[in-house]
């Protein structure tokens, strides 16, 4: 096609006087009728690579969106432009439908924008057919192959809805693929010798970082340090309880926020959605769920609460990042301890054979004379464990089929599907998505698998994993790191990135006294008697840190008494410091270099050759940010408990009972203050712990009370003196 033609196009319906990189080049594939595949990323202008030549082709270009949100939001801004388009999506009426396909196949619409889940139904085959499709483009790919990050089992009809269509011209785009993802891609699509496009990953305004961290308090800290610096991002947490924990903790501190989970209804999402996109509100704390379609330009953070579970996603959500150029930090919360909560997905998502079995066993023995069964998720999981429990397999994992795990149970439904066994269908009666046998002469026991399908899937999940915890263990530049995970090599570091900081800057602390590098000395031992010894000098690291931590403080834990831990003289040699403490000392002692963590799929904490001089006595010259020392009488009265960052406690905080009235005399100042101050957030002037603290150790001058954490010269010079003035005058 004449190039002046798509130029002038370019610039009378998207104002655009010039492609960005390779936007020319792949909308000249498009238009030149070559199946094309586009990796480009988030904020990159894939959409533009479609709609442009669906201005330019005859008939009709149908787009595959995997959000009704989504696609309202694309059919908006095109209507916006004079560009006709609409979508089709469950929400309308048939006579609402029906007035679209009428618009496509007269001409008045250009694009219509459609659900995966449409190619259910086969009037809806038979009504595209109907169309003259020029071309079907495919947005948010990765979705269709079980290796990405986001498979969603209705992607994968593409393919055949493709063949059934004659097979117009298809484009598939994506912001975040490895190569095995693009394989998968073009295979389950089908796509003839297509032409793929892979532009850079690499976001330049970025700051990729990752924070070490030892607990919850700590974890919320940094969040308030982020929120208060960056003002305008997003916090995402792995889960909808933990996104709930910490928009109950933000509000205690008086932060405005809103919160995003897959669990709230569609009214309160789209509200909440709409209220952050609309600028009404600049913080979000969310799953997931809150991803594509989240298209606010000036993002400048976004902080993983929780390390997430694949490099793509990392990379996708920390790249809703400044989308308007500027410069934006992106933070990992690193606490090793949170992979669990990965880990435990993983086995969601992929079921074994005998749970898939059982789940079949179960839909069957409980489903009507048409072989349907009505029954929710979570209440076909209850009878899988029942079965489990009865047959008391060998072969079933506990963790995979013991237990009632709906998403194991959704898992194991899209596998049956995928393979024939079963079909998911829309119950208006029940109102709920109910699963029909295709074949009720098959029994639970016949059912077969491909050779290593079930295995080669899990192990591809927990190499994701694993990728990700080797990212963030990494000690390279973060970006290149990622461009090379991606297949983009990259030889020049950032500069922006924690990794790249750290280059020519002095060692974190100071030096320590000889009672603290006795401490340091206890911590390198009792790596050492943990390690297997090699030589004189040498040790092989087998456990990680976890496990050194509970030795250190003497833990009755079974898995360290039944290992022969408590019998070594390094055994609670610690105790009376805490976990807590040792935690904070050996992440320290890490960034050190006296302490080397592997890069493994378990990484295993072991000794630097520094740690050895160190740990020999041979120097005493040590270096770093050594923690506070803990004191038993102010750790039992004010650090948050597990049950003090649950509801019902005020601000997410426990304090004793003799300093309560103290306290909430305090809290009550506070909130004067901050009224009189325009409403300022309460952690500004003082947290909830510092006044705990301020409660229990009633301070008589501003020296003393500057010896409690937090109480800084900034908020003591602005507010201390009114507190000091209210504990001195306070009468129980």
């Amino acid at each position: 096609m004449d190039e002046a033609k798509i130029l002038e196009t370019l610039r009378e319906k998207f104002s655009h006087k010039s492609f960005r990189r390779p936007q020319g080049d792949i909308v000249s594939s498009i238009l030149s009728g070559r199946d094309t595949l586009a990796i480009m990323p988030t904020g990159g202008g894939k959409s533009l690579c479609y709609q442009l030549p669906a201005m330019l082709m005859e008939g009709v270009t149908i787009v595959v969106s995997p959000l009704i949100a989504l696609m309202k939001d694309q059919v908006d801004a095109l209507s916006a432009r004079g560009i006709p388009a609409a979508s089709i999506n469950s929400a309308q009426s048939g006579a609402q439908r029906r007035k679209i396909f009428g618009d496509l196949e007269c001409g008045k619409l250009k694009l219509a924008y459609v659900s995966p889940e449409r190619f259910r139904s086969k009037s809806f085959h038979k009504a595209l057919r109907n169309l003259r499709i020029s071309l079907f483009a495919v947005d948010e790919a990765h979705c269709i192959s079980q290796w990405g990050h986001d498979f969603r089992p209705d992607y994968t009809r593409l393919g055949e809805a493709l063949e059934y269509l004659g097979r117009p011209t298809c484009a598939a785009f994506t912001a975040t693929a490895t190569p095995d993802v693009r394989g998968d891609i073009s295979e389950q699509l089908m796509l003839r010798d297509p032409a793929v496009f892979v532009s850079g990953f690499a976001r330049p305004n970025l700051s990729f970082n990752i924070r070490k961290v030892s607990s919850l308090p700590e974890k919320f800290s940094r969040v308030c340090e982020l929120i208060d610096k960056y003002k305008t991002g997003i916090v995402y947490c792995a889960t909808r309880k933990s996104v709930e924990r910490l928009s109950q903790m933000l509000w205690s501190e008086g932060i405005r926020h809103i919160q995003y989970h897959g669990a709230m209804a569609p009214s309160e999402r789209d509200a909440a959605q709409n209220s952050f996109i609309g600028k009404s509100e600049n913080l979000a704390v969310a799953t997931n769920a809150f991803g594509m379609g989240i298209d606010r330009p000036d993002i400048r953070f976004v902080c993983h609460y929780e390390i997430p579970g694949s490099v793509e996603a990392l990379y996708q959500e920390s790249g809703r990042a400044g989308r308007d150029g500027g410069d934006s930090y992106c933070e990992v919360l690193l606490m090793y301890s949170d992979k669990r909560v990965q880990e435990f997905f993983i086995e969601g998502a992929n079921p074994d054979a005998g749970f898939i079995r059982n789940t079949y066993r179960a839909l069957r023995e409980n489903s009507d004379e048409a072989n349907e069964c009505l029954l929710s998720a979570e209440a076909i999981a209850e009878r899988v464990a029942a079965l489990n429990r009865a047959s008391n397999s060998a072969g079933i994992r506990k963790t995979g089929a013991g237990r009632a795990n709906p998403m194991a149970v959704s898992s194991a439904l899209s596998i049956l599907r995928s393979l024939g066994y079963v079909e998911r269908f829309d119950s208006p009666a029940s109102r709920c998505r109910g699963t029909r046998i295709l074949n009720p002469d098959a029994g639970w026991r016949d059912i077969s698998f491909p050779p290593g399908l079930l295995e080669e899937k899990r192990r591809r999940d927990e190499s994701k994993l694993r990728d990700v915890l080797r990212y963030a263990y990494s000690e390279e530049c973060r970006q290149k790191w990622i461009l090379n995970y991606f297949g983009e090599p990259c030889e020049n570091p950032c500069g922006k990135c924690d990794s790249c900081r750290k280059d020519g800057e002095p060692a974190p602390g100071r030096l320590l006294n000889s009672e603290e590098v006795t401490e340091v000395r206890k911590v390198l031992s009792c790596v050492a008697r943990m390690s297997e010894r090699l030589g004189s000098r040498a040790w092989a690291p087998r456990f990680g840190r976890e496990k050194i931590i509970k030795c250190l403080i003497g833990s009755k834990d079974e898995k360290i008494l039944s290992s022969g831990f408590s019998r070594l003289s390094t055994y609670g040699i610690l105790k009376e410091r805490g976990a807590k403490f040792c935690s904070k000392l050996f992440t320290a002692m890490v960034g050190a270099k006296l302490i080397e963590i592997s890069d493994g799929q378990y990484p295993l904490a072991g000794l630097t050759d520094f740690g050895v001089s160190v740990m020999l006595g041979e120097r005493s010259d040590v270096k770093l940010d050594y923690p506070q020392v803990p004191s038993k009488k102010i750790r039992k009265r004010s650090t948050p408990t597990k049950k003090a960052l649950g509801p019902g406690k005020k601000g997410g905080f426990c304090v004793a009972s003799p300093d309560k009235p103290l306290y909430e005399a305090l809290v009550k100042l506070r909130s004067e203050i901050c009224a009189s101050a325009g409403g300022i957030p309460a952690y500004k002037v003082f947290a909830n712990q510092t006044l705990g603290e301020m409660a229990e150790k009633r301070p008589s001058s501003t020296r003393e009370a500057m010896s409690i954490k937090g109480v800084g010269k900034t908020n003591a010079k602005k507010y201390l003196a009114r507190f000091l003035d209210l504990i001195e005058n306070f009468a129980d």
